[in-house]
């Protein structure tokens, strides 16, 4: 398999360490597999070489080692070991390689972890989630291994379940197929879009929406916020929610979110504002506390939710006047003590009141009162109480002037 951007000495060398070791499988799996035919066959862009991730059938560890006296040490640097399989992330000539013993797995409960084992490659190909993403290079035997009809997939543009379970057993699958169909453009066959849509009318989960947050499974829970934070920060976002909705996917979110008319526009304003998308997007559930808190949401990302509640209600109960003058709208919010992200947040909602607050998030908040403490001592003003209400005075009187 040819890999722009690979050297061929790299390769070389991983085929002679593990044909020294008797290994009979050492195989590049994984994105790069599929990314490397899309180019190759197709004429997709080279978008370059990611970390390159290897399966192989025996000790990842002792290969490693053995790679290291066969090329020498200044070729072999940044050796890592992680995990009970021997999972070594090392670079080899300074490019990244991660290698682990091929494995099996199985999932004791729905959403749960998988318990792993040691396997064969071909175990190890059927624990991924889509038929384009298992398929492999066996660098020993130099043959592409296509058990599951991915490059089938491949040509048609198709994303594949590889399982009649693959949703139940890991519903983070889902989001994974709407990033790699919003990135590759791909379309979900027809069988796997019924395996969401009935999976997800059954929950066959433990958990249900309504109980407590922290006894969510792993997939519902941190796992799922981490494939939704890949989904919003590196991905094509609005065709990929697109793509969730249209699936009657959001629903493993919150069921409110699955018709959120105002989604799109809330997200866009985030990015205007420089907000991060993940809380942006939760206000459109029933309770986007209570998803945030399943999801484990950043603590103060959390905090931004609470406190956009506590905002939304005092819209209602107790504002200004909506044209009243600036200063009287940037002192009631800072009688809040809100910081301006949630602020923010709550334009995002786009309540009737959104203008003033955006100007004070934009500008009036950022406006001071055109002398200092000590420019009023040095005019004769003794220090006390009065200098604070002077400069609260010019502050409001410059922020009505900014209009």
């Amino acid at each position: 398999m040819d890999l722009p951007g690979v050297p061929s000495s790299v390769l070389e060398a991983l085929q002679g360490a593990a044909r020294a070791l008797g290994i009979s499988r050492l195989a590049l799996v994984g994105g790069v597999v599929r990314d490397q035919l899309l180019h190759q066959r197709y004429g997709r862009t080279w978008s370059g070489v990611p970390d390159l991730d290897w399966v192989v059938e025996g000790d990842a560890a002792a290969l490693v080692e053995d790679l290291k006296r066969q090329v020498g040490s200044e070729r072999i640097t940044g050796v890592q070991e992680h995990g009970a399989f021997g999972t070594v992330a090392f670079q080899l000539d300074g490019l990244p390689l991660d290698l682990a013993t091929a494995r099996q797995e199985n999932y004791p409960a729905p959403a749960q972890n998988p318990v792993v084992q040691a396997g064969t490659l071909e175990a190890d190909l059927a624990r991924r989630d889509f038929t384009v993403n298992a398929m492999a290079f066996d660098l020993v035997a130099g043959e592409l291994i296509d058990l599951h009809h991915g490059l089938k997939d491949l040509e048609s543009g198709e994303l594949r379940f590889l399982h009649a379970g693959s949703v139940q057993d890991d519903p983070t699958r889902v989001i994974r197929a709407a990033r790699y169909a919003a990135r590759l453009g791909f379309h979900l066959a027809e069988e796997s879009s019924k395996q969401i849509r009935c999976t997800i009318e059954n929950w066959p989960w433990a958990w249900r929406q309504g109980d407590p947050a922290m006894a969510a499974p792993p997939a519902l829970a941190t796992r799922l916020r981490m494939e939704l934070e890949r989904l919003l920060e590196h991905e094509p976002w609005p065709q990929a929610l697109n793509l969730l909705e249209k699936w009657q996917a959001l629903p493993l979110l919150d069921p409110q979110l699955q018709n959120d008319p105002s989604r799109t526009q809330r997200l866009h304003w985030a990015r205007r504002l420089g907000l991060p998308l993940m809380p942006t997007l939760l206000l459109g559930a029933a309770d986007p506390v209570a998803v945030a808190q399943r999801l484990q949401i950043p603590g103060t990302q959390l905090q931004w939710l609470q406190q956009c509640g506590e905002l939304r209600d005092w819209l209602v109960d107790t504002p200004p006047p909506l044209k009243a003058a600036p200063s009287i709208w940037s002192t009631a919010i800072e009688q809040q003590g809100w910081p301006p992200e949630v602020v923010a947040l709550a334009v995002t909602l786009r309540p009737q009141q959104w203008k003033p607050l955006l100007r004070w998030w934009g500008r009036w908040r950022r406006i001071q009162a055109p002398q200092t403490a000590r420019d009023l001592i040095a005019a004769g003003w003794q220090p006390g109480p009065a200098i604070g209400a002077e400069l609260r005075r010019q502050r409001s009187a410059a922020q009505d002037c900014s209009r």
